[in-house]
């Protein structure tokens, strides 16, 4: 079993910066295949960004730029640190890791955190 706790949500002005943290717990081996998503109300759950054990990293064109990516294997954390935050970032946002077993795939999430930009 794996459970993400994320936090560090909040509420800030346009152009502000937040960072979130994600605490992995249970059968975890490294924070390879996490990530983040958010979603925004009335809209689909869409990815952000991600990371692998190696510390490569991607990200949605949305937040390229703004956001950045990093882990801990140690502590079994990732972050999320969103500079230039924009109103249109406003958005739950949850932390995802993925484990494949026998092919198939399972997907872990957190409970969200609220993030408030406004203009």
């Amino acid at each position: 079993q794996v459970q993400l706790v994320e936090s560090g949500g909040g509420l800030v002005q346009a152009g502000g910066s937040l960072r979130l943290s994600c605490a992995a717990s249970g059968t975890i081996f490294s924070i390879n295949n996490m990530g983040w998503y958010r979603q925004a109300p009335g809209k689909q759950r869409e990815w952000v960004a991600g990371i692998t054990r190696g510390g490569s990293t991607s990200y949605a064109d949305s937040v390229k730029g703004r956001f950045t990516i990093s882990g801990d294997n140690a502590k079994n954390t990732v972050y999320l640190q969103m500079n230039s935050l924009k109103p249109e970032d406003t958005a739950v946002y949850y932390c995802n890791k993925v484990r494949f077993n026998s092919g198939i795939r399972y997907d872990y999430w957190g409970q969200g955190t609220q993030v408030t930009v406004s203009s």
